[in-house]
């Protein structure tokens, strides 16, 4: 009887399940284009382009909406996109060929391999290692303001501005994202082969690969046949184009330009232990390391709402995730009008690559999430409805909190100084430097990219709002970035204090007067001796036609600037200054040195 009762039992069971393999579709991706495009609509982006790789074949490949959205050209699986930091995994892959070539060591500090690179003390630079780098352990910060706000052409510039940043963990104790590391590995390649970081992603990646469209510069992508514009959502519904962004000196970190087709056999590689077509691109070790977990980038518990979605590690250029008790590695990537996610499940042997041309998009995620589901065979979520529900809950409580929000402005205060006053060159040497101009009687801030309106807030605090190429100044922002001038002994604006590191104090960027263009005509009126007091004397004089200089005895000579009508800075002294005094007839009477501790007349002789 015990016997007949387990029989049925299992018969039972066998007919469930037989059930439940009926129920699933025979082709998991059914109608997942109706669900793709309604992503679209709701997410309000101009278009992306997916594809769905299963072990070494693309099952599925197709774009949506249009590439450029005005002239309603659509986009295809070979259109090009800004793929951002999915170009993280390529660069640290180059580490992987050396150390395979015994040309280095993971362990070693980076430093042996590049000495031009300087950190903050001498403990990191001897202790960060290649492997620090490649996973982001170093106890740096982002610092993104530096190279995103004051980019450069030359990653030799680039990279002396790390010395200046300083850490906020120890060493390899706080997971915390730094592009600037990548740029680092990228430069290591370069010391180590002899050729640029392109030319070796070129002949050992993209090559091999038949990646024969992607490439690493804006220039390249505008000549591209096949190349989508970039986009960014205004207000939350109109769709704006936005310019290209140049990463081409901090390219290690960011600067891939490729499709959803060529990345698929990137994919493809890694799905199949380092080997595309069966020839060996990456060495299978490395593949297995890269992708495990290096580093933990979270120690949170799961969301109660999905338990099966957890872990957050780090590996070299890709993160590690379980979902849904599938384990998951990927990597996104944003850049100005494009946002992407490159993942695959190695013990599935899947992988899926979504490009889009919306900024800071949701679209990368929500596309992988519903596709993966079926994939997987999970009962699939409606990451759609979900995000659009936490988004309608977000912007409620933000409305609620704007509500109660008491503002810290003083009102009925005023600038210190004359606006003119706050005007000049102002410097911070791991950042870089901006301008401040005075323009009908307003003043605008000058970045190399950008052009930021400064609203007075209260006392010598500004609040920057960026004016857009497009739309102008959108003066009912409530909020801007806070930049408070700071104000020395003697009276004048020294510099200006703005929060552009979260986790830092903020970064104080020292002022220079703008230089001025003066003649030797114009010079020659400030040269002479001057008299202190009997016996201490100073002397100007020109070194060539555009130079004047200044000499104490028993001090080095002095270099003078030009910033102002008889005013100049002392060029290697930061806040020391020179100011002549002139009569009605335009004759120089006397030379005033203005320092920290005081100003100091002497009388022409």
């Amino acid at each position: 009887m015990k016997k007949l009762f387990f029989l049925l039992a299992l018969l039972s069971m066998q007919y469930v399940n037989a059930q439940k393999k009926s129920t699933r579709p025979a082709d998991p991706l059914a109608g997942i284009d109706t669900l793709l495009e309604r992503i679209l609509k709701d997410r309000n982006a101009a278009g992306f382009a997916v594809a769905v790789i299963k072990k070494d074949k693309i099952i599925y490949a197709k774009g949506f909406g249009y590439r450029d959205y005005e002239k309603k050209i659509p986009v295809t699986p070979n259109t090009l996109f800004a793929i951002g930091s999915c170009t993280k995994a390529f660069t640290s892959s180059l580490l992987g060929l050396l150390n395979k070539e015994n040309k280095l060591d993971y362990d070693k500090p980076a430093r042996e391999y590049l000495p031009e690179l300087q950190f903050f003390n001498n403990e990191m630079n001897n202790g960060v290692t290649v492997r620090d780098m490649m996973c982001h352990r170093t106890g740096l910060l982002r610092h993104d303001f530096s190279w995103y706000l004051f980019n450069s052409d030359s990653r030799d510039s680039l990279l002396q501005r790390i010395r200046y940043h300083e850490p906020t963990a120890p060493l390899r104790q706080t997971w915390q994202y730094n592009n600037f590391m990548f740029l680092a590995q990228g430069m290591i390649a370069e010391k180590l082969s002899g050729k640029s970081w392109e030319k070796n992603i070129k002949e050992k990646i993209f090559t091999p690969l038949g990646m024969t469209n992607s490439n690493f510069s804006v220039t390249d992508l505008a000549k591209a046949p096949d190349a989508s514009l970039g986009y960014t959502l205004y207000k939350d519904s109109l769709i704006y184009p936005t310019d290209y962004y140049n990463i081409n000196a901090m390219g290690p970190a960011g600067s891939i330009n490729s499709s959803v087709n060529e990345m698929s056999n990137w994919v493809m590689t890694w799905i199949n232990s380092g080997k595309f077509n069966g020839k060996e691109i990456l060495p299978a070790s490395y593949t297995k390391e890269a992708m495990s977990s290096q580093m933990v980038m979270s120690s949170g518990m799961p969301d109660p709402e999905i338990p099966d979605a957890h872990l957050a590690n780090y590996g070299y250029g890709w993160m590690i995730s379980s979902y849904r008790g599938h384990y998951r590695v990927e990597h996104g990537g944003n850049i100005d009008g494009f946002s992407a996610s490159t993942s695959f499940y190695p013990n599935d042997s899947i992988g899926i690559v979504v490009l889009v041309n919306q900024n800071a998009s949701a679209v990368p995620g929500l596309v992988r999430n519903s596709i993966a589901d079926r994939l997987l065979n999970e009962k699939p979520i409606d990451w759609n409805v979900r995000t659009n529900q936490a988004r309608a809950k977000a912007k409620k409580a933000a409305k609620e909190a704007e509500a109660t929000v008491i503002s810290n402005r003083k009102s009925g205060t005023a600038p210190s100084h004359a606006k003119n006053d706050y005007t000049g060159l102002f410097n911070h040497p791991g950042y870089g430097t901006f301008e401040i101009i005075n323009r009908n009687d307003s003043l605008f801030l000058l970045s190399p990219n950008d052009i930021t309106w400064l609203r007075h807030y209260h006392y010598d605090v500004f609040e920057g709002i960026t004016v857009d190429k497009k739309t102008g100044i959108d003066s009912t922002q409530k909020e801007g970035l806070k930049i408070n001038f700071q104000t020395s002994a003697a009276g004048e604006i020294s510099s200006a204090l703005i929060p552009l590191q979260p986790g830092l104090k903020d970064i104080e960027f020292t002022r220079k007067s703008k230089p001025k263009e003066l003649n030797k005509e114009a010079l020659s009126r400030y040269t002479g001796e001057f008299e202190f007091a009997p016996g201490a004397n100073v002397k100007f004089y020109l070194k060539g036609d555009k130079t004047l200089f200044a000499f104490i005895e028993g001090q080095p000579e002095y270099e003078l600037v030009p910033v102002d009508k008889n005013k100049f800075d002392l060029k290697v002294l930061p806040g020391y200054s020179v100011l002549f005094e002139e009569n009605e007839k335009g004759e120089i009477l006397s030379a005033s040195f203005i320092q920290p501790n005081g100003t100091f007349k002497a009388k022409k002789k």
